[in-house]
């Protein structure tokens, strides 16, 4: 009978001592927590500085016309209807058509234009090859509203394609200065040894770049894809100079400015349209994130 008794005994003098260790273990990860906060305080306050201007946006375009005018910071209902009345607005399909034109097709003659100039100034060795560069930088610096006007009358008067998108587009085929110079750092990450292993086995200078180089520099192409991709989609300058004349070649930058015009009272339906216009920036950086990173990273590693 003591023998059965006593591990109901033990289990009687341990028990008091659980609620202590329970306490002292919820002690330690505050503790940690606190501390983890302490170290992390000026990210958390960055990412805060950043994420709560767009939930504030994302909240407002869920609001009623009558509670967007007060100072709620939720919706007391919410109206998913306001994206469907700001896809009904007359022209908004149509800029979102012409934006992806501009932005699609333009990423495209970039990334294409920029590759073998890139790949040039990187890995051949000509007479010249330091001025080329310099002079690329030179184009870098060159702020766009220092030719705006010789640009403009070229194609406004000389091509007549002013109301258009196309004097924005056609220029994209003989490359960009940025994307030629962030693609030529990427490109002078990789080996020359690669390319004579190709050239060994009686590959040509494109065979080369086609079967060797592309396929090593794919996260260099991410970034300066992404990056003309962003820079067209929120390009405003441009669509203002060359289709502000013509509202059925509008892209949504510009669109945007023209709406909030007409909506100035309706704040929900304009945060709804600001909401439509950020999301597929926001989607094609959170898929390709990962490449756009590794791209500008390796950029810097030679010079």
């Amino acid at each position: 009978m003591t023998h059965l008794l006593d591990p109901v005994r033990e289990a009687a003098a341990v028990s008091p001592e659980r609620p202590s260790l329970t306490a002292a273990a919820r002690t330690a990860r505050r503790k940690a927590l606190l501390h983890w906060i302490a170290v992390h305080s000026l990210g958390i306050a960055a990412a805060l500085f950043f994420v709560l201007p767009f939930v504030f946006v994302v909240l407002t375009s869920l609001m009623s016309d009558q509670q967007a005018l007060t100072r709620d910071l939720t919706p007391n209902t919410w109206e998913w209807g306001n994206y469907e009345r700001v896809f009904n607005t007359p022209g908004f399909l149509t800029w979102w058509r012409n934006t992806l034109l501009y932005a699609g097709l333009g990423t495209v003659l970039t990334v294409v234009s920029s590759i073998p100039v890139a790949y040039a100034l990187a890995k051949f060795r000509f007479r010249g090859r330091k001025l080329s560069l310099m002079l690329v930088i030179s184009m870098m610096m060159l702020p766009p509203q220092v030719v705006i006007i010789p640009m403009y009358l070229f194609w406004a008067k000389q091509m007549d394609l002013s109301g258009t998108l196309w004097p924005l587009i056609i220029p994209m085929a003989f490359g960009d200065a940025f994307s030629i110079f962030l693609l030529r750092q990427f490109l002078l990450t990789i080996p020359n040894e690669y390319l004579d292993a190709a050239k060994v086995d009686g590959c040509g200078e494109f065979r080369t770049l086609m079967k060797v180089i592309l396929p090593m520099a794919k996260p260099g192409i991410a970034a300066i894809a992404l990056f003309q991709f962003f820079a067209a989609w929120n390009d405003y300058f441009g669509p203002q100079i060359y289709a502000s004349e013509n509202p059925a070649a509008w892209t949504l930058s510009y669109g945007l400015e023209s709406f909030k015009g007409a909506h100035h009272t309706d704040w929900n339906l304009t945060m709804a349209a600001t909401v439509l216009v950020m999301a597929p920036v926001i989607a094609v950086f959170f898929f390709a994130q990962k490449a756009f990173v590794e791209g500008v990273t390796l950029t810097g590693v030679k010079g």
